[in-house]
């Protein structure tokens, strides 16, 4: 197993390259039943979808992603992604985190991390997600991390099996606060 390539240090996880070893892993994290519904995906992924997923997203500028790792133990807990529309330098922010790794608080400081980066390095303007309005744990992690309501799906999306709606957060950089995210 090779070194990972740190971007972000963090407190308890830090932000790094996503490295190809670890594609099973996400594959799992992916096709977990709470991941599915948290997504509101509904169906697991096939391998070669995924495999394929990360050969495309590779090759794509406006689609970094970050593998979370803690910070101690180096060890691979999650994926961020942001995908900027680079003509109005906004993007959309997206989060996994392994089964074994939630409601640890590490979401929260992953979001801030890559909140850090959006705004910082990638000079993003503002970045957005959606959030299944069920999702109580995820919207208190945005929250946490600086996202503000912004919006509402209504009945966009399914949790359990019946139709619920999608919020609509955002983030400013002058609105994340200073103390996470370094």
């Amino acid at each position: 197993m090779t070194d990972p390539n740190i971007l972000l240090p963090g407190k308890r996880v830090s932000l790094a390259m996503p490295d190809r070893e670890h594609l099973p892993d996400y594959h799992r994290w992916e096709n977990d039943p709470d991941t599915i519904l948290g997504f509101g995906t509904q169906v697991p992924q096939s391998w070669e979808v995924r495999a394929g997923g990360w050969e495309a997203a590779g090759r794509n500028r406006d689609f970094p992603q970050f593998e979370v790792i803690t910070t101690e133990e180096r060890t691979p807990v999650g994926l961020t992604t942001l995908q900027i529309d680079s003509a109005v330098r906004t993007a959309e922010y997206v989060i996994l985190l392994a089964p074994e790794a939630r409601g640890q608080g590490l979401a929260t400081e992953a979001t801030a991390l890559t909140l850090r980066w959006a705004f910082e390095y990638a000079a993003l303007r503002m970045v957005w997600l959606k959030v299944l309005e069920p999702n109580a744990a995820g919207i208190t992690a945005y929250e946490k991390a600086g996202f503000k309501p912004a919006g509402r799906l209504r009945q966009s999306g399914y949790w359990r099996g019946r139709p619920c709606d999608e919020l609509l957060m955002d983030a400013l950089a002058e609105e994340v606060p200073a103390s996470l995210g370094s």
